[in-house]
């Protein structure tokens, strides 16, 4: 991976002059953030932290997905200290934790309220007793779908549906000849990306990353079956062009009526609940995950979350940014801004007792219950040796993942069969874990 992008030009500190004529430091800090419409509307609202806090500038790194990635994680593994607050996952947080490599959130502030951090939001990002992270949104997944179109035809979405049954939904519901696909999923390839849904989907088959010996297991049964099921799927009901879509391509499909439905994150229902975002707005429903033999891994937990490395020189100040972007005072202005719909879900307890935003978002139980039933600690229904439902909590998975959602992606496209892919993102794995001392 090569980091190329030059930052250092942003972390010098500049002088400013107070009415007595006497310079004060303002102290500039860069950011690293995913391009996410939640993260849009954080970078939108700072300029009333800047307001609040005249000794601090931020300056704005705002990536797509996998180049966030490899940013991150490039600065933070070979220490430049060039990022002084990252947004990175629950994936990262616990493995750089342990290495060291994050400065924990030690004396928060009272009106910050920690214990009101959702439990497994909060878990997730304690190591060793501390808090190395805030989380800014969490999620889980859910199956998105358009109402009118299903009334339309006199359909009927279960509760929890099995991913026979969204099969053969989506052939009845979709309408390719007027620009409305079946369904939509993510194609592009990443860890973070395709491999989200179809690890899900490869667990809900019964299939697992690894046995307890940790030899991959991408041959076995359970996954085949299931990326033939994806791919056939996407080919039968899916838009063209797939393999270029990923969460936000995807969201913005939807969003503009191409989709009849989508399984994915469900922090999707506040952008497209809100009309001035979305076309569909009030004729979107959601049931529960799909699943096939087992609802077991079918649905993953998440949370992007702010995270101080340990390199950056000016920590004091990134952390009293990542407190007010993670606070129920932040929750609040969004509310006032954008309306209680808008606000970041999946954080706090509160959120989901407030009944201005039961009332904006009706969706909000089914996000609770979503994330509070993924369990990372059992994230399928065989014995494993890791943690992670959509990942596998090593530092090895951000190459590994990443090549085997590249293999899928070429089956997908058609440039090698199912059978082919899997077998050499098999090798691949058996080659990565075999020099990563777990095989010998």
């Amino acid at each position: 991976m090569k980091f190329t992008q030059k930052l250092g030009a942003t972390l010098t500190v500049t002088a400013s002059l107070t009415c007595a004529g006497v310079a004060q430091a303002a102290t500039t800090i860069t950011i690293a953030t995913v391009n996410n419409a939640d993260m849009i509307v954080m970078e939108h609202l700072s300029s009333q932290f800047e307001a609040q806090n005249p000794d601090i500038k931020l300056h704005w790194v705002t990536l797509e997905e996998n180049v966030l990635r490899q940013r991150v994680t490039t600065d933070i593994a070979t220490h430049s200290g060039q990022l002084d607050l990252i947004t990175v996952g629950v994936y990262e947080v616990p493995i750089w934790g342990k290495l060291g490599w994050l400065s924990p959130f030690t004396d928060l502030p009272a009106s910050y309220n920690a214990g009101d951090l959702l439990s497994p939001i909060r878990s997730a990002l304690t190591i060793d007793g501390k808090l190395d992270a805030v989380p800014f949104y969490g999620e889980s997944t859910f199956t998105i779908y358009r109402t009118d179109l299903f009334r339309a035809r006199n359909l009927t979405m279960p509760a929890h549906p099995t991913w026979s049954q969204i099969a053969d939904l989506a052939g009845k519901v979709g309408d390719p000849g007027h620009g409305v696909y079946g369904i939509c999923l993510r194609g592009k390839p990443g860890w973070g990306e395709n491999m989200g849904p179809v690890a899900d989907m490869a667990n809900s088959f019964g299939g697992r990353f690894f046995d307890m010996k940790w030899n991959p297991q991408f041959t076995s049964a359970p996954w085949k079956q299931a990326v033939n099921f994806y791919v056939k799927l996407l080919h039968d009901s899916g838009p063209p062009g797939v393999v270029s879509n990923g969460y936000n391509e995807t969201l913005a499909l939807f969003a503009s009526g191409k989709c009849a439905m989508w399984v994915d994150a469900t922090v999707s229902a506040s952008f497209l609940d809100n009309p001035s975002q979305s076309k569909v707005a009030g004729h979107v429903g959601y049931a529960a995950t799909p699943y096939q033999t087992t609802a077991v891994g079918s649905h993953w937990l998440w949370a992007w979350t702010l995270a101080v490395p340990k390199t950056s020189r000016k920590a004091d100040a990134a952390k009293r940014f990542a407190i007010w972007a993670t606070s129920p005072a932040y929750i609040a202005l969004v509310a006032k801004t954008n309306g209680w719909g808008s606000v970041p879900p999946g954080t706090r307890t509160s959120t989901y007792q407030n009944a201005d935003y039961l009332k904006a978002a009706p969706y909000a139980p089914a996000v609770l219950a979503a994330m509070q039933s993924a369990d990372p600690t059992h994230p399928v229904d065989q014995p494993v040796p890791y943690t992670g439902i959509s990942y596998v909590g090593i530092p090895e998975w951000q190459d590994i993942g990443t090549d085997v959602g590249q293999q899928i992606a070429a089956a997908l496209s058609g440039q090698e069969s199912v059978d082919a892919a899997l077998k050499q993102a098999q090798d691949d794995t058996v080659r990565a874990m075999t020099q990563g001392g777990y095989l010998r």
